[in-house]
C-alpha cells in the first residue's frame, strides 16, 4: 500500500494479539469490484475461521433480506469465527446495521474495492451464472446507479480499520493481510491506502460511455497493452467475466499473458510432467473453499483415498489442482503424501486453471472433476462456474439428461459432446461432477461443524469421484490419451462434414425391432451385445482384463435414467430405495422376469464392479431373493435363477430375477436363448464369491456364447429353431445340470436362503 506496508504490524497490533478478537469485515463495491472473489481467496488460505454473509444467498442458497444477514453474522460471531459482509454497502445508511454488530470484541473493518468503472462494468455485463442474477445489459444500469451515489466510509461511522483498493495491487496486498491474519492476531488500526483529497470521483458509467476523448478507448474494457498495470486488470478482467475462479494475484502476472509467448514458457507447476499418454484425472479439493471443511482432516482424506485407488487405476495419474502456489490444500497435500511414499508420477499437485490445463500449462487431463453444487447448475463462482462456462452449454445439456440433482457425498459422470471447447481444445472426454460435505451455515445442508459425518462423506465423496474416473479408465484401450486425440479429431473432421441436421444413429439388431411398443423404444432387456472391445489395461500384481468399451446409445440408456429419477417412472418401478430399483422387465423372457437395478453412478456393466461394491452385489441378490418369495407364493412350481450378463447392452448394471420355464412371447432367437443358459449368464453367487476371492469379476471373450447351438437347458439336448426348442421345454422334465443344482444357483420354494452382507 501507498500509506503503510499493511503486511508489517504496528505495536498496537501486536499488543492485541493475545486477545483473539473476531472481526467483521465489510467489503464495499459496485457489482464486478471481486468482492467475492477476495472473500474466497482470503477463506482459502487463512488459518482463522471465516464465515461469507452474501445477501444473493442467504436463504438456503436463494436471495433474501438484510435482516437474514444480520441474524447469520451474530450466529458466526457467537461461534467464535470472523465475518465478510459480501453486500455492495456503499452508502453509510446501508452499512449501519452492519456496523452494530462491532463491539468490544469484535472489530469492525471496511475494504473499499474502489476499482474502474470500467473493469467492474465489464465483469458485470459479461459474466453468467451470477447467484444474484445481476448480469448482462441490465447489469450496466445497476452499476451506474452505484457509482453515482456511493458514500466512501469513515472511521467516526464506527470502523477500527480501512483499507482503500484502487488498483489491483492494492488488492492483492489487502488479501495478503487478512489471509495471514491467524486466530490470535489482530491488524493495525487506521485508514490505509486513502485516496488523496485532490482526486477525481469515479465516473457514473453511462457518463464514461459518453465520454470521446481520443486516450479513451471506445470499448469498455480494453486497455492499452504497453501498460503492464493494464494488461494486468486486462488478464483478471478476462478471467472474471469468464468465471475462471478466484483470480491468482502474482507479481509477474502481467508478462504471463503476452500472447506471443510459448504457452508452456512460466507455468507454474509443482512437479515436472511429460506429455505421455496416460489416463489423466485432474481435480480440485472438495469442499475446502466454499463449503469451508477443515484443510487438515482434508487433506489427510485426499492423501488416503488417492493411495487406496492408485493400484485400481493401471498406469492413470491422479492430479490435484489450484489456482496458486499459495494454496494451503497443496501444500498440506504434498506433504502427507511425501510421508506415504505415494508414487509422484501417478499423483501430483498442479498449479494452475482446471479449465486450461493443456492449452496454458501442457498437462493432458481427459476428465476433470467439478466441485459442483447440489442443483448441478452453472454459476455460484470458483470451480463449478468455472467448468461449465469453459465447456459451453453442451456440459449443461449433458447433465440434465442424466439428473437434476446431486446428494452429497456422490459424483456424477457426464460425458463431454464433441461440441464442447474442453473436448475441442482441452482433449477432456469426461467431467466428473462431485459434491461433498458443507460446513457453511450459508450454504445448504450445513454440518455445523459435525466432522464425524463430514469426514464420511468427504471420504465417501473421492470414492466415488475416483470410482468413476476408474469406470472410464478400464474402457479405455493403452495410450488412451493419443488415441482420444485422434478420436477427437475423427469427431470433428465427421461433424464438419456431416449434412445439416443430420443426427448420430444407433443401430439395433433387426431381430429385436419387433419388440419395440410406441411408448417404450428404450427396451428395459439386454437385446444385443456390443461387438467392439478394448485392448487390456495392466494393473500391478493382476492379470489384464478385457472390458466392453460402450458407446451407449440412446435405446441404451432406458435403465440407467429410470435408476437415477425412479420417481419419474412409476409406473415400471416395483421398490426403490438409495441404493436400488426393482421392476419388471418390458420384454419378459420367462413367465416372471425382474430386473433389480443399482442406482450407484459408476456400475453400467458387470466388468465396473469390485471388492468395495461387494455389499451393493449381496443387497441386490437378496432383494431379488425376496421377490422370488413373492413370486413363489403365487405360483410354487416355479424356479427361479438370479444372474447378470457378461456383456450388456443396456447400461445401467441389474440384476436378472428369471423364472426356469422361459414361456415369453419375446424370446424369439438364439441370442436371447442362449443369453440366459449359457455361460454368458454369470449366476449371482458366483459373482459375489469372485469379487470377494479376486476383487472383481473375472471376464473373458463371452460373446461368441451367443451364437452356439440351441440346446435345452435340462437336458442338453440340440434343436434347430426356437420354435422347436420351446416345444420341447414344455415337457422336458429332466433334472437340471448338476451345477445349477449347487450353492443355491436354482431358487425354488424348498431352497430359498438369504445371503448375508
Amino acid at each position: 500500500m501507498a500509506d503503510m506496508d499493511i503486511d508489517t504490524y504496528s505495536k498496537a497490533g501486536e499488543e492485541e494479539q493475545g486477545k483473539g478478537k473476531t472481526m467483521v469485515v465489510i467489503l464495499i463495491g459496485p457489482p464486478g469490484s471481486g468482492k467475492s472473489t477476495f472473500c474466497e481467496e482470503v477463506m482459502r488460505f487463512s488459518t482463522r475461521p471465516w464465515v461469507r454473509i452474501c445477501q444473493d444467498n442467504i436463504a438456503n442458497g436463494k436471495a433474501g433480506t438484510k435482516a437474514q444477514c444480520i441474524k447469520s453474522a451474530t450466529t458466526a460471531l457467537n461461534d467464535g469465527k470472523s465475518v465478510f459482509i459480501d453486500r455492495c454497502n456503499l452508502d453509510r445508511e446501508q452499512r449501519a446495521e452492519f456496523v452494530k454488530l462491532g463491539d468490544p470484541k469484535v472489530d469492525m473493518h471496511a475494504v473499499v474495492l474502489d476499482l474502474p468503472a470500467r473493469l467492474c462494468i465489464s465483469r458485470s455485463v459479461k459474466r453468467t451464472g451470477h447467484e444474484g442474477n445481476l448480469q448482462g445489459g441490465r447489469a450496466a444500469a445497476v452499476v451506474n446507479r452505484m457509482l453515482q451515489n456511493k458514500e466512501f466510509p469513515k472511521l467516526s461511522e464506527g470502523f477500527t480499520r480501512i483499507t482503500f483498493c484502487q488498483n489491483e495491487s492494492d488488492v492483492e496486498g489487502a488479501i495478503n493481510t487478512y489471509s495471514a491474519l491467524g486466530p490470535l492476531d489482530t491488524p493495525p488500526k487506521g485508514v490505509f491506502s486513502q485516496k488523496k483529497s485532490d482526486a477525481k470521483v469515479q465516473l457514473g458509467i453511462m457518463k464514461f460511455f459518453k465520454k470521446s476523448e481520443p486516450a479513451e478507448s471506445d470499448n469498455v474494457g480494453s486497455v492499452a497493452t504497453s501498460d503492464p498495470n493494464s494488461a494486468f486488470l486486462k488478464k483478471n478482467e478476462e478471467k472474471d467475466s469468464c468465471f475462471k475462479g478466484p483470480v491468482s494475484f502474482s507479481d509477474n502476472a502481467a508478462t504471463e499473458i503476452n500472447e506471443h509467448k510459448d504457452p508452456m514458457e512460466g507455468v507454474n507447476r509443482d512437479v515436472s510432467v511429460s506429455l505421455d499418454d496416460a489416463p489423466t484425472l485432474a481435480f480440485p479439493s472438495i469442499s475446502t473453499s466454499d463449503f469451508q471443511f477443515n484443510h487438515e482432516k482434508a487433506s489427510a482424506i485426499i492423501v488416503e483415498k488417492v493411495e487406496e485407488f492408485l493400484d485400481r487405476i493401471g498406469n492413470a495419474r491422479l492430479v490435484l489442482v489450484d489456482l496458486t502456489h499459495r494454496s494451503k490444500i497443496l501444500s498440506l497435500v504434498k506433504e502427507k503424501a511425501s510421508k506415504r511414499n505415494i508414487d509422484s508420477n501417478k499423483f501430483f499437485t498442479f498449479v494452475g486453471d482446471i479449465t486450461r490445463l493443456y492449452s496454458q500449462g501442457g498437462l493432458r487431463c481427459n476428465v476433470i472433476a467439478n466441485a459442483a453444487n447440489w442443483r448441478l447448475k452453472p454459476g455460484g463462482g470458483g470451480v463449478n462456474a468455472a467448468i461449465f462456462s469453459a465447456a459451453g452449454p453442451a456440459l449443461e445439456v449433458a447433465t440434465k439428461e442424466q439428473t437434476n440433482s446431486l446428494l452429497p457425498g456422490n459424483a456424477l459422470v457426464v460425458s463431454l459432446p464433441s461440441n464442447s471447447p474442453l473436448f475441442g481444445q482441452e482433449g477432456v472426454t469426461h467431467v466428473i461432477h462431485v459434491l461433498g460435505p458443507n460446513m457453511n451455515p450459508q450454504r445448504p445442508n450445513c454440518l455445523k461443524n459435525d466432522y464425524a459425518t463430514g469426514c464420511k462423506i468427504l471420504r465417501d465423496a473421492y470414492t466415488s469421484l475416483f470410482e468413476g474416473f476408474a469406470s472410464i479408465v478400464r474402457k479405455l484401450p493403452q495410450g488412451s490419451n493419443d488415441n482420444l486425440c485422434s478420436k477427437q479429431s475423427e469427431i470433428q473432421r465427421r461433424d464438419e462434414t456431416a449434412p445439416k441436421n443430420s443426427e448420430p444413429k444407433f443401430r439395433r439388431d433387426d431381430d429385436h425391432e419387433s419388440d419395440r411398443s410406441k411408448k417404450y423404444k428404450e427396451s428395459h432387456v439386454e437385446n444385443k451385445v456390443s461387438n467392439s472391445r478394448a485392448g487390456r489395461i495392466h494393473q500391478s500384481g493382476e492379470s489384464s482384463d478385457r472390458t466392453a468399451t460402450k458407446a451407449w446409445g440412446s435405446w441404451a440408456q432406458a435403465l440407467y435414467h429410470i435408476a437415477k429419477q425412479p420417481d419419474n417412472h412409476k409406473e415400471v418401478v416395483l421398490e426403490m430405495s438409495d441404493d436400488i430399483v426393482v421392476l419388471n422387465d418390458l420384454y419378459p423372457k420367462a413367465r416372471k422376469h425382474l430386473l433389480v437395478l443399482t442406482r450407484f453412478e459408476s456400475l453400467e456393466q458387470l466388468a465396473d464392479a469390485h471388492e468395495e461394491h461387494l455389499p451393493l452385489l449381496r443387497k441386490m441378490h437378496n432383494v431379488g431373493l425376496r421377490w422370488t418369495e413373492t413370486l413363489l407364493q403365487e405360483d410354487a412350481s416355479l424356479i427361479f435363477r438370479l444372474g447378470y450378463h457378461s456383456a450388456p447392452s443396456m447400461r445401467q448394471l441389474h440384476l436378472h430375477v428369471i423364472s426356469q420355464d422361459f414361456n415369453s412371447k419375446h424370446l424369439k432367437n438364439k441370442k436371447h436363448w442362449n443369453s440366459f443358459t449359457t455361460a454368458f449368464f454369470r449366476d449371482s453367487v458366483d459373482v459375489m464369491e469372485e469379487v470377494s476371492s479376486h476383487r472383481k469379476v473375472r471376464l473373458g471373450d463371452d460373446e461368441k456364447l451367443l451364437s452356439m447351438e440351441l440346446r435345452c437347458h435340462r437336458c442338453r439336448s440340440a434343436h434347430p429353431n426356437i420354435p422347436r426348442l420351446k416345444s420341447h421345454i414344455t415337457s422336458c422334465n429332466v433334472p437340471f445340470p448338476a451345477n445349477l443344482l449347487q450353492k443355491g444357483r436354482l431358487v425354488s420354494a424348498l431352497n430359498n436362503a438369504i445371503i448375508n452382507p
